[in-house]
């Protein structure tokens, strides 16, 4: 049995006049309309080169397939979430439950404001994971959160530390989801984050503890 090849889901160009700059941001700006309005299996390249006001040639130019224009959604997606990980975990001046709190505070608003983009971004997930681009990106935001935690739980094993931090990634992506799947109030994001906040603090220090009564 042969592995099935992942899709090519890599730019084929990548714009360097200004004007081909905006037809790409026009194309990403109409992929995000047609994402929200059609979902992920009615999103096409014809909808979306309709919605730009562009051929279907201009779009291909730098987007060989609808799978390459999905994953650049879900990259940017990534990269945002990249640079908050890290603007707010490596602020060494600032304590480090501070620093989780905000981060935790920040990520579970970020989810409630674009829950629906997330929702259909996850739709059409199977279009793209499994390709070495998607696992790339995600590494990055693992290994911030795994320096992270090296800084807060210096006494600690390093195989608890990992399993420490992929507890807290996965719950707050996975908890944070869930909880943006309805409409919440900014109070009930606050008092929610505040919770999680809570509950991540109290296991970490119950790493240090535990790190601490060993001989």
């Amino acid at each position: 049995m042969t592995d099935r090849p992942s899709p090519r889901i890599s730019s084929r160009k990548q714009p360097k006049q200004a004007r081909s700059t905006d037809l790409v941001a026009a194309v990403l700006e109409a992929a995000v309309q047609v994402l929200a309005k059609e979902g992920a299996q009615r999103f096409t390249t014809a909808r979306v080169a309709e919605k730009a006001g562009v051929s279907v040639g201009s779009v291909y130019q730098y987007f060989p397939n609808k799978a390459a224009i999905l994953f650049r959604l879900q990259s940017d997606e990534w990269r945002q979430t990249t640079g908050l990980l890290r603007a707010i975990l490596e602020d060494a001046e600032r304590p480090p439950f501070e620093r989780l709190r905000d981060l935790v505070h920040a990520f579970i608003r970020s989810e409630c404001e674009e829950a629906e983009m997330r929702v259909a971004l996850g739709d059409a997930a199977p279009l793209y994971r499994d390709a070495p681009e998607a696992q790339d990106a995600k590494a990055a935001g693992a290994g911030i959160v795994q320096g992270f935690m090296r800084e807060v739980l210096p006494g600690v094993p390093e195989a608890a530390r990992v399993l420490a931090g992929d507890l807290v990634k996965d719950t707050l992506s996975q908890v944070g989801k869930a909880f943006s799947e309805s409409p919440r109030t900014p109070a009930e994001i606050a008092a929610y984050a505040d919770a999680m906040a809570d509950m991540f603090g109290a296991y970490l220090e119950s790493l240090e503890r535990a790190a601490a009564r060993k001989p």
